[in-house]
């Protein structure tokens, strides 16, 4: 399956730099959502490096099917709307 990084997890004064939003094709409500907890999240880095940045899906956000990814480390700006992979 495929998603897309939509945001941060935030509050109006702090955001989270190593969870994520994400929009995950095919998911559009909470019980689908719900059923991704435990999957693994990977979004490969622009660049040289090749860097592949790995998460895992820690439960859904709201009731649009949208889930929270917890990545191993801070995430960076340039990874919003990016494609990620969740296996």
């Amino acid at each position: 399956m495929e998603g897309v990084i939509v945001s941060f997890r935030r509050s109006l004064k702090h955001q989270s730099n190593n969870q994520m939003l994400v929009l995950v094709d095919g998911v559009d409500s909470k019980d689908k959502a719900e059923k991704l907890v435990g999957k693994t999240v990977s979004w490969s880095a622009p660049g040289k490096l090749n860097k592949v940045l790995k998460g895992k899906v820690t439960g859904a956000h709201g009731r649009k099917g949208v889930v929270r990814a917890l990545f191993e480390t801070g995430m960076p700006g340039q990874s919003l709307a990016q494609r990620v992979k969740v296996e």
